[in-house]
């Protein structure tokens, strides 16, 4: 295996805090993200890679043929996976097919750890119908990811919906005063609705983390409820 000084994983992070180590792959050579699947690989090693571009996969499906899951919507790619079968119900919600791909990324950090996800796409409040006539099945989950640009006015809006946790996530998507998703992080610090979780811009892993976290302290594996 080739070894590198910069490479130092940590396989006992999730006995620590209940979520293992993720390999964030923006800005990494080629070279460490080989030396990481490497090592991984002849551990038995679970891991999560994120932000991982097709061209990255490639080069490591070259070195380490058929031994990562690779979605390239949401850039993500996992050996093996770090969790049970959980049944607690979750859902990941979009304002716009455009935040497609930061949900996916929650959405597979989710199924990295063994949980089934509940997804509903392109239901932004320019047509309130589309939320509206999902809210009985939102209202059945435990946590809802609710991932949204422009103004990020979803997350306000399922704030006043539904009971369950609610953690937004801000993404990029949205036209000049958006800001790269400036407006709508700053839109969902103040919004009406109270005690929405707010994560940062683009940040689905990050929410997916928040979300697991949560559920950490009440469920088990196979349970439904706490």
């Amino acid at each position: 295996m080739t070894e590198t000084k910069d490479v130092n994983l940590d396989f006992e992070r999730e006995e620590r805090t209940g979520l293992a180590e993720a390999v964030f792959c923006e800005g990494k050579s080629d070279h460490q993200l080989k030396t990481i699947c490497e090592k991984v690989v002849k551990e038995a090693r679970p891991m999560l890679f994120t932000r991982l571009s097709i061209e990255q996969f490639e080069i490591l499906d070259d070195s380490q043929p058929a031994v990562l899951d690779y979605d390239a919507v949401s850039g993500t790619a996992f050996h093996l996976s770090s969790g049970s079968d959980y049944k607690v119900p979750i859902a990941v919600v979009t304002g716009g097919s455009s935040d497609l791909p930061v949900a996916r990324e929650a959405s597979r950090t989710l199924a990295f750890y063994g949980y089934d996800v509940f997804e509903v796409h392109d239901v932004g409040v320019a047509g309130l119908w589309r939320i509206t006539e999902r809210l009985d099945e939102l209202k059945a989950c435990k946590i809802t990811i609710c991932v949204a640009g422009m103004d990020a006015a979803l997350s306000t809006v399922l704030g006043g919906l539904i009971p369950g946790v609610l953690i937004a996530v801000p993404t990029s998507v949205g036209y000049g005063m958006a800001k790269g998703g400036e407006t709508a992080l700053r839109s969902l610090l103040v919004s009406c609705a109270p005690g929405i979780t707010v994560t940062n811009i683009d940040n689905g892993y990050g929410a997916a983390c928040a979300a697991i976290r949560i559920l950490n302290t009440f469920t088990e594996p196979g349970s439904e409820d706490s």
